[in-house]
């Protein structure tokens, strides 16, 4: 993060130096649907994953205010059944980033509500990845109880938005939470197109001919597939030896 961007935020000029749009200006042509939940308040942290304050999720996800150094906290899910296949969902087409791009099985955000700010054990960010398993997939909240998450470790990256569109992109620190459980699916059509479960030979042939195929596969799934998942998945029985609380690992 940026010491100007630091400085700004200290001095209270957040809001004028970044809001240089209306919302239906920047927000032109978009789902309604995905357009109100910009309003949701993400938590800005520093380069070490500290809170130092709030903003909108628009906020968060502009390409120009993402360029002068501003950072979110996010998570991604990787779930699992019983037969160890692992879920990926396709986003939906309404997506306002990455939309019909194929990742794991949950991506979002702790918001600035009760209790998803509570950093004892990842508390927050594991709420938040329950109550956004409902919401995107229609998963019962009782079948992803928050004390079987598992938090592994945490990733910074950045990439701009795809489609390029120069407005949008993500720039996040993100917690990846494992979790195994046979689940109910009754996804949410405005954030999720399609979703499959599968092994590792699965996946890999998938990737392998994404782009003949014409499938697009989301940066962080990429990056976190290419450096660290096929270890992890291996070892899903006891994944102790992966828990890594104290390291960032930068991949931007």
């Amino acid at each position: 993060m940026t010491g100007v961007f630091k400085n700004l935020l200290r001095r209270g000029l957040f809001q004028g130096r970044f809001q240089t749009a209306s919302m239906s200006q920047i927000t032109a042509g978009l789902d309604a649907t995905q357009v109100q939940l910009l309003q949701e308040e993400c938590i800005l942290i520093d380069d070490n994953d500290k809170n130092i304050g709030t903003a909108s999720k628009k906020d968060c996800h502009l390409l120009e205010n993402i360029n002068k150094g501003m950072l979110h906290r996010a998570f991604s899910v990787f779930l699992f059944n019983s037969s160890g296949q692992l879920l990926l969902q396709q986003r939906s087409d309404e997506k306002i980033t990455f939309p019909s791009h194929f990742t794991n099985s949950c991506c979002s955000h702790p918001l600035n509500i009760p209790g998803e700010t509570d950093e004892t054990r990842a508390l927050g960010v594991k709420r938040a990845a329950q109550r956004k398993l409902q919401h995107e997939l229609g998963i019962p909240p009782h079948q992803v109880p928050v004390e079987e998450f598992q938090y592994l470790t945490r990733i910074h990256y950045q990439s701009g938005n795809v489609p390029k569109d120069g407005k949008w992109g993500e720039h996040e620190i993100d917690y990846i939470l494992f979790i195994q459980a046979d689940v109910d699916v009754e996804p949410n059509q405005n954030e999720v197109k399609s979703y499959r479960y599968v092994n590792k030979e699965q996946l890999k042939s998938f990737l392998a001919g994404a782009e003949k195929e014409g499938h697009l596969i989301t940066p962080w799934f990429k990056l976190i597939v290419d450096n660290f998942l096929y270890k992890w998945w291996d070892n899903l029985t006891d994944l102790s030896i992966f828990k890594d609380h104290s390291h960032i690992h930068r991949m931007i």
